[in-house]
């Protein structure tokens, strides 16, 4: 895409960074998109190296994209918003990042996610991808709840999901648990042959690595395997408990974001599947609409 820049015209840059994909988009002061790019997962519990360089990535593809040189970082207004930020260390970390942006402002990816799926009004929100984690703001309140990270929490995610039905299968393979169609995917998808296999191959993974097993369960579950039935269920059950929770306060719109928003919808409770309303923007938009609103207040 082309770029006319004009003096008086401040552009911006919003970032989406999780467990498994970073995703940045360059903004003009109304909104506009001039260019995005996606680079691999930005979660600082899971490295500061990483997370920056995924950040740097996806700019640089951006800054093509929108007919740009990749050292005109310095000319964009950033907008962060990471998973794993809710920690007070992580989040003094990426501050201090020494930055190649004009200014930079850094908050949750639930939080950005949630002025996005509202285009900047109150409402709640609940991502489901990787990990999983849910967040309302509603006038002065606002509640967060969950992302605590794999494998500490996360549950009803992708890699949960994942987690589970690993967990299942190798004591299936030992003979301890229900017999399971979840043993042969796993294997097959993994490539080995038996449980010393899956183990060399999950041992000590990322959270993005168990959720690419998440598609494989849901399959297995709508497919009628007991085992796994039981897996998606149970994630599912706290889907539901969650957004409950995020009701009292009353939100005027809540929606649903990640990978398995959508294919999770089949299993949570009827009550909450009423309530889902579309989300009006990516998490992107919602870091740029976040980062407009400091940098302004800041340059007043």
């Amino acid at each position: 895409m082309g770029l006319v820049q004009t003096k008086d015209q401040q552009l911006f840059i919003g970032v989406d960074g999780g467990g498994s994909k970073c995703r940045a988009t360059i903004y003009t002061a109304d909104g506009t998109v001039l260019g995005t790019g996606v680079a691999g997962r930005a979660n600082p519990l899971h490295g500061l190296a990483q997370t920056f360089a995924s950040i740097e990535a996806s700019t640089h593809q951006a800054l093509l994209d929108a007919g740009m040189k990749t050292t005109d970082s310095h000319l964009l207004v950033a907008g962060l918003g990471l998973a794993g930020v809710n920690v007070p260390r992580l989040y003094k970390d990426v501050v201090n990042w020494q930055h190649p942006f004009a200014a930079m402002y850094v908050t949750t990816d639930l939080h950005t996610a949630c002025i996005g799926a509202h285009r900047g009004a109150d409402g709640a929100v609940i991502i489901t991808g990787t990990g999983s984690c849910g967040y309302a703001h509603v006038g002065d309140a606002s509640l967060s709840i969950g992302g605590h990270g794999f494998a500490l929490g996360d549950k009803g995610s992708g890699a949960w999901l994942g987690l589970k039905a690993a967990e299942h299968v190798l004591l299936a393979l030992d003979g301890f648990a229900t017999p399971t169609a979840l043993t042969e995917m796993l294997l097959s998808h993994l490539g080995v042959k038996d449980a010393l296999g899956i183990v060399e191959h999950l041992a000590g993974k990322s959270s993005s690595c168990y959720a690419q097993l998440a598609r494989n369960v849901l399959d297995c579950a709508n497919a009628g395997d007991q085992v796994a039935i039981a897996i998606v269920q149970e994630g599912a059950d706290y889907i539901s408990e969650m957004a409950r929770k995020l009701f009292t306060l009353n939100p005027v719109r809540f929606s649903m974001i990640g990978g398995l928003a959508e294919p999770l919808q089949a299993w949570l409770g009827s009550d909450v599947v009423a309530k889902i309303s579309e989300t009006l923007a990516p998490p992107e938009l919602g870091a740029m609409y976040f980062a407009q609103q400091q940098f302004n207040s800041a340059t007043v």
